[in-house]
């Protein structure tokens, strides 16, 4: 028989999922604690036990992402069967594919938390810090932190530019995954 606090985790995780795939189908706005509760198969009240706020639970969720990104990073950092500059690579990849995957989880982790910034900073820092021995195992950049803020100001404007339908082959003669490539090489020559 499952304890209360595992009952409680699994709820939260059943929230959390439920929550993500809200998001990802229409948006900020389609995620209510109510209909959370309802994706979920939990009481519409479940929600407010675990995240008191609709913005609590969407920081809750950007911030899980920043972790599973951290985790991503880290493994990536260990994989010793690619070059200091293909696992750059990859992980710029990764981040791309997240914002085209799920653009709206993807706007979250970049969007100022009206609620616990606390808990964001500090997964986003984890992340953040795993990107940087990436940069700084790849690159002879003076500054890794410098080299690491452009590469992921590329990669963000590459996919808000994907995003807005302004990037693509015909204008600029190449894709995003290319430009992306084009920096690293520049970065990482």
């Amino acid at each position: 028989m499952a304890t209360r606090a595992e009952t409680a985790a699994a709820t939260k995780r059943a929230l959390l999922e439920a929550a993500g795939a809200l998001l990802d189908q229409g948006g900020p706005d389609a995620v209510t604690l109510r209909a959370v509760g309802g994706a979920a198969g939990v009481s519409r009240g479940a929600p407010y036990g675990h995240f008191p706020t609709k913005n609590d639970l969407l920081t809750a969720l950007a911030a899980e992402q920043w972790t599973r990104t951290a985790e991503r990073l880290a493994v990536l950092r260990a994989d010793q069967s690619h070059t200091a500059k293909e696992r750059l690579a990859q992980a710029l990849a990764s981040w791309l594919q997240l914002a085209r995957s799920r653009p709206h989880l993807y706007a979250l982790m970049f969007a100022p938390p009206s609620r616990n910034p606390e808990v964001l900073i500090a997964a986003a820092g984890e992340a953040q810090d795993e990107f940087l021995v990436l940069v700084s195992d790849a690159t002879q950049v003076e500054d890794p932190r410098q080299g690491a803020a452009l590469l992921l100001a590329t990669a963000h404007g590459i996919a808000a530019l994907e995003r807005a339908g302004q990037l693509g082959t015909p204008k600029w003669g190449m894709t995003g995954d290319e430009l992306l490539s084009v920096a690293v090489d520049q970065l990482a020559a």
